[in-house]
């Protein structure tokens, strides 16, 4: 039952973002959430507050407008005080250049006492960075940038 609890916290959290409700997503993170998203782009990096997880969400609308999480499996384990969910998905954009961006990736998600802790997200970060420079070079210059980091 627990299991299946946390499920539903994971698919929310995935619907907030479909939705752009950052802040709903947010609520369900501790202060100090840690995150971290694999590579050296304008989307890399490692970030330690829901100040910083909030900017890199805006960030994401912006460079991936109208983004869209299809959850493809859900694997919870543990209990309360230590839960481990892992996320497999497929997230889609419409770009600014005219093209579509589809994206197939993993979240590991800590989860204590309904508070996510940390989550770490594994894409290709080749297909985002070659995707990134594409934006750049099309004058996105937030798609090149630095990472936002805490």
């Amino acid at each position: 039952m627990y299991h299946q609890i946390v499920r539903n916290q994971v698919i929310t959290g995935f619907n907030y973002v479909s939705n752009g409700d950052f802040d709903a997503l947010l609520s369900q993170c501790a202060p100090n959430v840690v995150h971290n998203f694999a590579g050296d782009h304008a989307l890399g990096g490692e970030r330690h507050d829901v100040e910083a997880l909030r900017r890199w969400f805006q960030r994401i609308e912006r460079l991936l407008p109208g983004f869209k999480l299809e959850i493809t499996r859900i694997v919870v384990q543990g209990m309360p005080r230590n839960t481990l969910a892992i996320v497999q998905w497929t997230g889609r954009a419409h770009l600014i250049n005219g093209c579509d961006y589809v994206q197939n990736g993993v979240h590991f998600l800590v989860i204590r006492w309904g508070r996510v802790h940390s989550f770490r997200i594994y894409v290709d970060t080749q297909e985002l960075a070659h995707t990134l420079q594409e934006l750049g070079r099309y004058g996105v210059a937030e798609a090149v940038a630095a990472p936002i980091v805490s």
